[in-house]
């Protein structure tokens, strides 16, 4: 399971020109789910990024969660995180998660965030998305479990 998490001002996105999430300041996550990826990563990885202190304090230095600022999720499936480009020049995704398993740990996830007390914003698994976003610092991670 990897993710993409990008601390923002502002994100959205976009499906058939109809905006179906969106947030204001929060964490952007573009979420890869891999074969053999469970629940029990998932939840490490809403843990994670639900506490990670990537927000700055009144003195400018990263100290505060997104749940510290009272911030939100968006949170898009990106299954091209899993791909494989070492052979050739054209990306493998044999190791993504097939789409029903997929789709199962997405949700969990989205349902786990929102458990664990943030406002969780949703693309929509498999379709063509545009994302816009207004990276704050710019601040980007990239987590795996």
């Amino acid at each position: 399971m990897k993710a993409v998490i990008q601390r923002v001002s502002s994100a959205s996105v976009t499906v058939k020109d109809t905006v179906v999430g969106k947030i204001g300041h929060g964490i952007m996550v573009l979420l890869g789910l891999e074969k053999g990826d469970n629940a029990a990563q998932a939840d490490w990885l809403v843990d994670k990024i639900s506490g990670l202190r990537i927000f700055s304090d009144e003195e400018g230095k990263m100290n505060r969660s997104v749940i510290d600022i009272g911030g939100a999720l968006l949170v898009v499936s990106q299954f091209t995180l899993a791909g494989n480009y070492t052979k050739g020049r054209r990306p493998s995704f044999d190791t993504a998660a097939p789409a029903d398993e997929g789709k199962r740990l997405y949700e969990y996830f989205v349902e786990s965030a929102r458990q664990a007390g943030l406002p969780v914003a949703t693309g929509i698994f498999q379709a063509d998305m545009q994302v816009s976003l207004v990276n704050d610092g710019p601040v980007t991670f990239i987590l795996e479990r």
